[in-house]
């Protein structure tokens, strides 16, 4: 927001700029306190192998954080001493940033897709905008399938319903229905989701034929010796 004063003749005006769009901000991992801001008088001390040594004075525990050239780190500040361990903590909290970045990048906001047929839709444009509902239900979206009955196609509202079945049946083995065909004046529509394991019925979908490794022929069988008189 900015503000600027403005005179015109004898009054003054303040005008107000708003900025529209949200603020950017940045996911902060929270940092543990280390060495000299560990204000407890004693610790229950890990080593850098992860190895417990026991409850030891703060004092105790810096030092020997100190002679290995690391870091006196409180990882458990609410247990009873707290429990802190010797580590490098610049590579500590490095690791624990990049875990953050990679569930942030595994997030994902499902969205509610629509798609929009009419109750005499060809073939051709069918397959079309079914093919569009396949690419959002691979992106883990939810697709919404709106028919729209204009004029004396209201009349008719049977076939609106007939092109949905067709998509239950043509999409039933990647999505499921969330919702099923509700009437709404000129409109028919119905919600499906992708299913839970759709990306591997896709990856086995797109495995090659023939991919699959045939079974070994059984071996010949051996001979038996016979014994010469």
């Amino acid at each position: 927001m900015e503000a600027a004063l403005f005179i015109s003749g004898k009054k003054e005006v303040l005008i107000i700029r708003i900025k529209k769009g949200k603020a950017r901000t940045k996911e902060v991992v929270p940092k543990e306190r280390t060495n000299n801001q560990i204000t407890a008088s004693s610790v229950r001390l890990i080593d850098p192998e992860g190895k417990m040594i026991g409850v030891v004075a703060t004092k105790e525990a810096l030092r020997r954080a100190e002679e290995m050239g690391l870091d006196l780190v409180e990882i458990s500040p609410t247990a009873e001493p707290p429990v802190c361990r010797i580590l490098d903590f610049s590579k500590y909290y490095y690791q624990k940033e990049k875990k953050v970045r990679e569930a942030r990048k595994k997030q994902h906001e499902v969205e509610i897709k629509e798609v929009k047929f009419g109750p005499n839709t060809e073939e051709h444009d069918y397959n079309f905008k079914k093919n569009n509902a396949i690419k959002f239900l691979k992106q883990h979206n939810k697709v919404k399938f709106t028919i729209r009955f204009r004029g004396r196609q209201m009349a008719h509202k049977e076939r609106g319903y007939d092109v949905l079945e067709n998509l239950k049946i043509d999409l039933g083995h990647i999505a499921d229905v969330d919702s099923e065909p509700v009437s709404d004046r000129n409109l028919l529509s119905m919600i499906m989701s992708p299913k839970k394991d759709i990306d591997k019925i896709l990856a086995k979908m797109e495995k090659p034929a023939g991919a699959e490794t045939a079974p070994e022929p059984a071996p010949e069988p051996v001979p038996e010796e016979t014994e010469e008189d």
